[in-house]
């Protein structure tokens, strides 16, 4: 089983990184810089570093996989869009699993992601793939008032929903100028602390009517109303006992979650037994 180390983790946005800059990864010290290509030195030693979705990744330990991959990324007429940054006192896992919860649109996201009186989440398939080893949501439907910054007007918006790290999520969703195609929307979680992280969204969109600075701001808008919620949970770190929290049939994807964490042994920022 792999430890918490052999993971691939964003540090920094590829285009930020014009000068040495310090900051943490799993508690410990590292630096991010660039001279002929990026690098990352953590203590005495440089770490691995892959340059993909626009960021740098690296990992303190010996990965079994490369970094999963994104196809939709390298299609012809997407814009791919580097959002920045939002540091967030929230265990990482918490911030997943936020981005994996479609129930809290109409109260959180009122009038653009969601809008009384559509609060029902309908049955939808969950499974973890054991093939590729990771968590995927589908049939996921949901009423939108504004479902992305091209959007016109409210649209019934599908979802899908993949995990394929611990600490980063992929959302698959409607895409309201390409009708037949997915917007990509993606949230990096970097763990600073159990219960600090570095959130890094990033998006592969079919988008020519927007600007580059719409469509960032419009995604910094969405998560900053996540942000108060994430720093207000209790317990801030994820509960993995099932009987610490009562999920609804809403939290297929949280349960599913949470169920792949704990059997792939995955447990910084988490709280294995109730306080």
């Amino acid at each position: 089983m792999s430890t918490i180390n052999d993971h691939w983790y964003p540090v920094a946005m590829s285009s930020g990184v014009t000068a040495p800059r310090d900051t943490l990864l799993l508690g410990e010290k590292i630096t991010v810089g660039r001279d002929t290509a990026v690098w990352v030195q953590q203590g005495d030693r440089r770490l691995p570093v892959i340059e993909r979705f626009g960021h740098v990744w690296t990992t303190p330990g010996a990965p079994s996989r490369d970094l999963f991959a994104i196809p939709e990324a390298d299609t012809p007429g997407r814009q791919l869009v580097d959002v920045g940054s939002v540091r967030v006192k929230c265990s990482p896992l918490r911030a997943v699993e936020n981005f994996l919860d479609i129930a809290h649109f109409p109260f959180v996201h009122t009038d653009i992601l969601g809008a009384e009186p559509h609060t029902e989440v309908g049955r939808y398939d969950v499974k973890i793939r054991e093939d590729v080893d990771e968590v995927w949501a589908t049939k996921v439907k949901f009423f939108q008032p504004q479902a992305a910054k091209s959007a016109a007007g409210g649209i019934t918006t599908e979802y899908m929903y993949r995990v394929p790290s611990p600490t980063c999520a992929v959302l698959y969703k409607t895409c309201p100028p390409k009708p037949g195609e997915w917007d990509v929307i993606t949230l990096f979680v970097q763990p600073l602390t159990e219960e600090w992280c570095e959130v890094w969204p990033w998006m592969a969109l079919y988008d020519d009517v927007s600007t580059m600075s719409e469509m960032v701001s419009f995604q910094q808008l969405i998560f900053m109303q996540d942000r108060s919620i994430l720093e207000n949970q209790i317990p801030r770190k994820l509960p993995l006992d099932p009987g610490m929290e009562v999920p609804t049939q809403a939290d297929m994807t949280s349960v599913a979650y949470r169920r792949w964490l704990k059997k792939i042994g995955y447990t910084y920022g988490a709280q294995l037994v109730a306080a």
